[in-house]
């Protein structure tokens, strides 16, 4: 079984996330994407800022993370956009079966 992973990135506009979630899945790097307006506080560059963000849970295979990192840079806002993948170690067989059939 192929190893599947969950992928976060968060966008400043609902656009923004529409936009790359249609491309993620139009190449087929994505199998699912979820997406949910948040409120951020973060540091950036020596200050406390806070704002309203989208944030994209995009399920994919490990072995796709390179091509899907590379494809969310070239199409994301932020100078420093958060992309980080977590282990996704337990799931339902079927979903996971999905996850592998949707991204061959």
């Amino acid at each position: 079984m192929a190893e599947y992973i969950q992928v976060i990135t968060t966008v400043p506009t609902k656009e923004d996330a529409e936009r790359i979630s249609r491309q993620l899945l139009e190449k087929r790097l994505a199998a699912c994407i979820q997406k949910f307006k948040v409120e951020s506080s973060y540091l950036w560059k020596g200050k406390i800022e806070r704002g309203m963000e989208y944030i994209l849970f995009i399920k994919t295979k490990r072995s796709l993370y390179s091509k899907l990192e590379k494809e969310i840079l070239s199409i994301h806002p932020y100078e420093v956009p958060e992309i980080i993948a977590l282990p996704i170690v337990k799931g339902y067989s079927a979903y996971l079966n999905w996850i592998n059939m949707e991204l061959q």
